[in-house]
This record gives C-alpha cells, sequence and structure tokens, in this order.
C-alpha cells in the first residue's frame, strides 16, 4: 500500500513526502554525487563539499548557518557516501519552513570562500588522521579498494592530505554546479506536515534555480580477481576482511543475501559467527557481516578483529561457517526461524523516523520509487531454502572470496 506522496517540479526537483504523527519533522536534500563521481583528480571532493556546504552562502556566514536551526532546538547535519550527499535537519514542525528555507540556501547557493576551505583543510586532515588510526574502520575502505582497484568506487570518501592541498574556491564550485542542482536531487519531508505546504515551499523556494542535468555516465566497476593481501600495521590487534563483489540494490537475490548476512553475522548475538567466534572459542570481541548494495554492485563481507596468533584459528571457523551454507540448505524450521528474525530487526530499526527518512530519500533518489518495510517482509517471507542454497553456492566458495589482513 502506498504510504507517501510524490511530486516534480518544473525545475525537476523530485519530492517525496511520508507523513507521520509525530510533533518531530525531518526533511533534507538527497544529491545524486558520491565518491564515485569524482575524477582521480578530484578524490575527496565529494566529501569535501559537503562541509563546505557550511561555510558560507550568498546571503549567510558560517556562524548564521549554523546558528539557524540551534537557535530553535533543531539539528542540522549532512554525509557522504559513495552514491550520495544528503543535507538534512531534524525540527518541530512549526519550523518547516525555517528549515527548508535554509537547507535550501546552502545546497543551492553555497560560495566556497577561500579562507573557509583553508581552514576545513585542516579539520578534514585531523579527520584523516584520527580515521586512519582506527583499522576497524580504515579496513572497509581498504577492502572496496582491494575488490574495485583505481575505479572510483574504490575511492576512499575522506579523499587524501596530499590532494587537498589542491582544492580552492574554483574547483570546488565546479563539482557544486556539476551536480547541486534540482534534476539532480531529491527533496524529502518526513512529518506531520501537508504535502500542499511542502509543494508550495519547494516551488517558491526553488523558482529561480536551474534545472540543470541528472547525473549521468557512472560506469560499473570490474572487480579484481580474488586474492590474499596483507598489510603491515601498528596495530595491537590483527584485523581481518574476508568477502567479495556481490549483488546490487536491483538484483532479486539482494534479498536472499540480506537474510543470509543475518544469519551469519547480523546484529543478534545469536549470529553464527558471534556463536562460533565469541561465544564457543572466546578468540573475538566483535565479528560481523555486512552487505553493501550500491545502483549497479554491490559488496559481501565478514569482519573480526583478534590476537595475531589466533588470525588463522578465526580465519578456519568463518569458512566453516561458509562451508556449512554451501553444503547443507537450511531446514525448513531454520529457515522460518531466520525470516521471523530479520523480520523483526527491520521492524524495529523502520520504527526509527529518521533512519526511515534517509531510507526513504536515498532509495527514492536512486530508483524513484520507495518501498514500505511490508514490501521487504514480503519478499523475506518468500524466500526458499533452495535460493538461499544457490547464492551459498555462488559467492561463498573459497576461490570466490578476497581476504585483506592487517597485521
Amino acid at each position: 500500500m502506498k504510504t507517501y506522496n510524490t511530486a516534480t517540479l518544473p525545475n525537476g526537483l523530485r519530492i517525496i513526502h511520508t507523513p507521520s504523527p509525530t510533533a518531530v519533522a525531518y526533511c533534507g536534500y538527497a544529491i545524486d554525487a558520491g565518491t564515485r563521481d569524482e575524477s582521480a583528480e578530484e578524490a575527496g571532493w565529494a566529501h569535501f563539499v559537503e562541509h563546505m556546504l557550511f561555510k558560507g552562502t550568498k546571503k549567510r556566514r558560517a556562524w548564521h548557518i549554523l546558528n539557524r536551526m540551534e537557535n530553535v532546538g533543531g539539528d542540522l547535519n549532512a554525509f557522504t557516501n559513495k552514491e550520495e550527499t544528503v543535507v538534512y535537519s531534524a525540527f518541530l514542525k512549526k519550523d518547516f519552513a525555517r528549515a527548508l528555507e535554509l537547507l535550501t540556501d546552502i545546497v543551492f547557493h553555497s560560495t566556497f570562500p577561500q579562507h573557509e576551505i583553508d581552514k576545513e583543510r585542516g579539520i578534514i586532515l585531523e579527520e584523516i588522521e584520527s580515521y586512519e588510526d582506527n583499522p576497524a574502520e580504515l579496513i572497509f575502505d581498504d577492502f572496496e579498494t582491494a575488490l574495485f582497484g583505481s575505479h572510483p568506487l574504490g575511492h576512499n570518501i575522506l579523499g587524501d592530505s596530499r590532494r587537498l592541498e589542491t582544492f580552492d574556491t574554483v574547483r570546488g564550485l565546479d563539482f557544486l554546479h556539476r551536480y547541486y542542482h534540482p534534476a539532480n536531487a531529491v527533496l524529502f519531508v518526513y512529518g506531520n506536515i501537508p504535502f500542499s505546504r511542502v509543494v508550495m515551499w519547494a516551488e517558491r523556494l526553488t523558482a529561480d534555480i536551474p534545472a540543470g542535468v541528472a547525473s549521468k555516465g557512472r560506469v560499473k566497476p570490474n572487480v579484481c580477481l580474488p586474492r590474499k593481501i596483507e598489510m603491515e600495521r601498528n596495530t595491537h590487534q590483527s584485523h581481518v576482511m574476508i568477502g567479495c563483489d556481490a549483488y546490487s540494490a536491483t538484483d532479486k537475490r539482494r534479498t536472499g543475501l540480506y537474510l543470509l548476512n543475518n544469519i551469519l553475522g547480523g546484529p543478534g548475538m545469536n549470529s553464527r559467527l558471534n556463536l562460533a567466534l565469541r561465544e564457543q572459542s572466546g578468540l573475538v570481541y566483535n565479528v560481523e557481516s555486512n552487505l553493501i548494495s550500491y545502483t549497479d554492485t554491490g559488496v559481501f563481507n565478514i569482519y573480526f578483529g583478534t590476537a595475531t596468533e589466533d588470525v588463522d584459528e578465526c580465519m578456519e571457523l568463518v569458512h566453516g561457517e561458509l562451508r556449512r551454507l554451501c553444503e547443507r540448505p537450511l531446514s525448513t524450521l531454520q529457515l522460518a526461524a531466520a525470516k521471523k528474525q530479520l523480520i523483526g530487526q527491520v521492524g524495529v530499526a523502520s520504527d526509527n523516523f529518521e533512519n526511515a527518512a534517509l531510507n526513504m530519500a536515498k532509495t527514492y533518489l536512486h530508483y524513484n520509487v520507495y518501498h514500505s518495510s511490508e514490501t521487504l517482509f514480503r519478499r523475506i517471507e518468500a524466500l526458499t531454502a533452495q535460493e538461499l542454497w544457490d547464492i551459498s553456492n555462488e559467492l561463498f566458495v573459497p576461490s570466490n572470496l578476497t581476504t585483506l589482513i592487517y597485521r
């Protein structure tokens, strides 16, 4: 059942709105531009632009931007991924017009003053150094680089310190004008605000902004051959990631892999990997598996950190759990229990309005449609043991897996 409203303005801006019963509302812009849209010389620009949106517009200085929502108790936030940048606010519904006017100003009218770029460069250099000091996060980017090589999906979102030194106003505005325009964006609103009011304010605030052209030209990556990579890192633990390329967000097999991922290393303490490596063997504090789906490809990975002398034993336990899924299809009871658990987790997660708003925005941005959690429930319920077994034998065999080890 459709529970959302949509409209497209003459300038190409798509709008999606879902009502909610609370006094708090969320709205923002999702831009179809991320790390994969950078050229080799622009690595890090998508993230840098996100920072610079808060540093000045044609009518506001950074101080005024930061205080506009803070003064009424609202939040202003943003993030950059491989395929999108999202700028949004949370606020009491009475402050909707204030929030939307501010967001429209910073997304479409930022000026990138050079003195702010010079200052922000130092902040992002600190962010890069902090990130590199956290191997449990850094290994995710290094693993995607191992999978995708020089393709932009292999870029680190933060960029590198050498290229940061070349960033200036001209290059920032060039990136902004290429991607930050109505035809390449979605305005999303999640809250108890009449849809007619949303459209009216959007039309009023964006009427003078040229439509631009929707971003095109993304090329699907060629995946590097599976291999084992060891990297020297000055860490107390060894950190290990095992995985492969996987299904895109539109691939029908993705739902089956989503369920298998949850069985293996999802958030539940009863995941197979947590039971094998932590509860039964006491070898790790944290082990998890993850599924990341992009518009044309995906990544499946298993991560754990352990003492260096225990790496081989942990890897054998991981491969043992993967072999189980390849050799023995789930029983009727196992499949039913796995479905019940995942549906419950999705239902609990969807009760978080902020997460729901962001998921709605990103889905509509890339696929021009938004499915409720009930649609996902039906897809999960329809999965068969044969489908899951086929996926396991396609992806989880040793010859398909890349391994990255920090020692």
